[in-house]
């Protein structure tokens, strides 16, 4: 059964599930868009909207910046991409309320039918 299980496994381990979410979230800020199955974008969405939130917040005036900025490095394991979260998108987002993602389906996958999505950072101006 599976009662009170959450989350999603995708068929890997703890340390290579959390690798691949850190890598995706960080193709995700550099590129603003990437191709990947349903199931991974859906994973990672909700942990990508909650690092441009955690530097919306350090921008307001209580918020700490070094001490966020050390998180979401911690996180994306590479100084440049969290330097961009906080220069460019947490501007970018500030008068949104969440929702800084969007999927679009794209279809299945040739090889084994994997329902394929385009997840993008979406434009501001949109809001």
């Amino acid at each position: 059964m599976r009662h009170r299980v959450a989350g999603r496994h995708l068929g890997r381990n703890t340390a290579q599930r959390k690798a691949l979410f850190r890598n995706l979230v960080r193709e995700l800020y550099l590129h603003e868009r990437i191709v990947t199955t349903e199931a991974k974008a859906r994973s990672i969405r909700g942990d990508a909207e909650k690092l441009i939130t955690k530097a919306k917040r350090s921008a307001a005036a209580e918020g700490n910046r070094v001490h966020a900025q050390r998180q979401v490095v911690a996180y994306l394991n590479d100084q440049t991409v969290a330097k961009k979260v906080f220069d460019v998108f947490a501007p970018r987002y500030a008068t949104r309320n969440g929702g800084y993602t969007r999927m679009v389906k794209l279809g299945q996958r040739h090889g084994d039918g994997a329902d394929m999505v385009l997840l993008e950072l979406v434009d501001s101006q949109a809001a």
